[in-house]
């Protein structure tokens, strides 16, 4: 049990409501990750019970999800702020339960497309929720932790993989998805009796609540303010890049990994779901360790800031080692190494996700953490389509694996230079002028919209070139994915704009109530 600075007991609340977070991570991921330890057995033939997917048609299927996954997290963040975790979250998983059992009821691949667009929609309120309910409970030395513990839940999920094949060889693969889409309203029952903010929470002590707060004030009331509006923080660039940069590794290892072993590795499918399993158990072991290291550092006296970056450069040094995973002969080293790179991505998205509580306050935390979302997202899309391409183009998944070794040390570096290892939390209250024109989110804009009408017209103007080169489905998806960065500079270039109505200047006005529900 936790003690205070006089001695007292501070009790272990907080630890619960992490564990209904961890539960539900795990929920999430199980539903999540059914697509792609089954991916195997919608390949196969019709007349022999599967899809006949090909591997376009499964990163068109793929890119749906993602899709969905970035494009509603800025919305749903902040529904999130405005309605509360405890509503939000609990519709959000009622939702993406549905959606996963629908998977089952399908029969084509567009239909599959539609189920996995509609599934991304709905899990795209966890990660805004999670990130919330941990700002709302815990104190900044252990939010890291927090968020290590809800997230290893990713790896059980996955872990799970063997129980989601067990169903499809079993029963079919139509009622594995049936089977484990309704897994998640359990969890609803314990989360509508067992959350509630800690200043309502009756289990909840005086000690706790004041260990809690450490000198920060409880969540407050404020004017709306617009998502758009943050992107004109700079203190929220360096974070969205590293979630754009950085969570297509995440991406790439849950869809692909698979089959990875089962094609380049040759495992069968069960024997490749176990693996995966095993690999996935080493992630939970780094976000764990990474989400406690860095709170370690901060309870000895370093800046937040220096904390955080430490440790994501330790984890980020590591990273290179998926590009000797793919080269190495030996196959008990490639999983091994495998296993982490997925450790420490973990282990640095748990102090990632974290820096974005540090930087702003908790009243906007759900829509920071969408719009962080929606870069992982985007970021998502763009390397389904490059692994789909890449795999359809040379059978192998090389490329992909040297994008992993990287990034992450891409990510690190802009962290560095925008902030030098200081995290100032932003002043929302102060309010911010909209009557003024935001000149670098123009430029980029008109930059990214430029960009994707250049890549629209030369897909278009060499479709046939497009269709033989990557069939049909690969060259639709770089179509989509082209138009997708018109629709990105649009709206940058709508956030950057001025705004001459009576919203122009948004001055907040906190209240001394908290926020009800969130």
């Amino acid at each position: 049990m936790t003690t205070g600075g006089a001695g007292t007991a501070v009790g272990r609340q907080r630890w619960w409501i992490c564990a209904l977070l961890f539960a539900a991570t795990t929920v999430n991921y199980l539903d999540r990750n059914a697509l792609s330890v089954l991916k195997t057995s919608l390949q196969q033939p019709v007349e022999a019970g599967g899809l006949a997917l090909t591997d376009a048609d499964y990163g068109w299927i793929t890119f749906a999800f993602t899709a969905a996954y970035a494009a509603f997290p800025p919305l749903i963040g902040t529904a999130i702020d405005r309605f509360g975790v405890k509503r939000s979250l609990g519709v959000a998983l009622v939702l993406w339960s549905l959606a996963s059992a629908a998977h089952g009821l399908v029969a084509t691949v567009l239909g599959l497309v539609v189920v996995r667009f509609l599934l991304g929609m709905a899990e795209a309120a966890h990660f805004p929720a999670a990130i919330k309910t941990v700002a709302m409970w815990f104190p900044q030395q252990e939010r890291a932790l927090a968020t290590g513990l809800f997230n290893a839940g990713t790896a059980l999920g996955i872990i799970a993989s063997p129980v989601t094949v067990w169903l499809a060889l079993t029963f079919g693969w139509q009622s594995a998805f049936v089977a484990i889409g309704f897994t998640g309203l359990v969890w609803l029952v314990f989360w509508q009796r067992g959350f509630q903010p800690p200043e309502q929470h009756a289990g909840v002590s005086a000690a706790e609540l004041g260990y809690i707060r450490a000198g920060q004030p409880a969540p407050t009331q404020t004017v709306a303010l617009p998502w758009t509006a943050l992107l004109r923080y700079r203190e929220i660039w360096p974070f969205l890049l590293g979630k754009m940069l950085t969570d297509p590794v995440w991406w790439f290892f849950l869809f692909w990994l698979p089959s990875y072993l089962e094609r380049e590795r040759g495992q069968n499918p069960l024997a490749s779901a176990g693996l995966v399993a095993v690999i996935y158990l080493g992630s939970s072991v780094g976000s764990i360790f990474g989400g406690w290291l860095s709170g370690h550092l901060a309870k000895r006296g370093w800046p937040v800031g220096k904390a955080r970056m430490a440790t994501m450069g330790i984890f980020a040094a590591c990273m290179p080692g998926s590009i000797a995973a793919y080269g190495v002969d030996s196959f008990a080293a490639c999983v091994a190494l495998i296993a982490l790179a997925t450790a420490c991505h973990q282990a640095w998205s748990a102090n990632l996700l974290t820096s974005a509580t540090d930087l702003f306050p908790t009243k906007v935390s759900g829509a920071v953490i969408g719009l962080g979302s929606t870069a992982g997202g985007i970021g998502g899309m763009f390397i389904a389509l490059l692994t789909a391409l890449t795999v359809q183009w040379t059978g192998t998944q090389q490329w992909a694996f040297v994008y992993a070794g990287v990034m992450h040390l891409t990510s690190l570096a802009i962290f560095w230079l925008w902030f030098r290892g200081r995290f100032e939390r932003v002043d929302i209250d102060a309010g911010l002028d909209l009557a003024r024109a935001h000149r670098p989110l123009l430029t980029a804009g008109g930059l990214v919209t430029l960009l994707g009408v250049a890549l629209t017209w030369l897909i278009t103007s060499h479709w046939d070139a497009c269709v033989a080169a990557a069939k049909f489905s690969g060259a639709a998806q770089a179509l989509t994915a082209a138009g997708g960065l018109v629709v990105i500079g649009a709206l940058l270039l709508y956030a950057g704009r001025s705004h001459t109505g009576p919203a122009s200047l948004l001055p907040t006005s906190p209240e001394s109530r908290p926020q009800p529900g969130a």
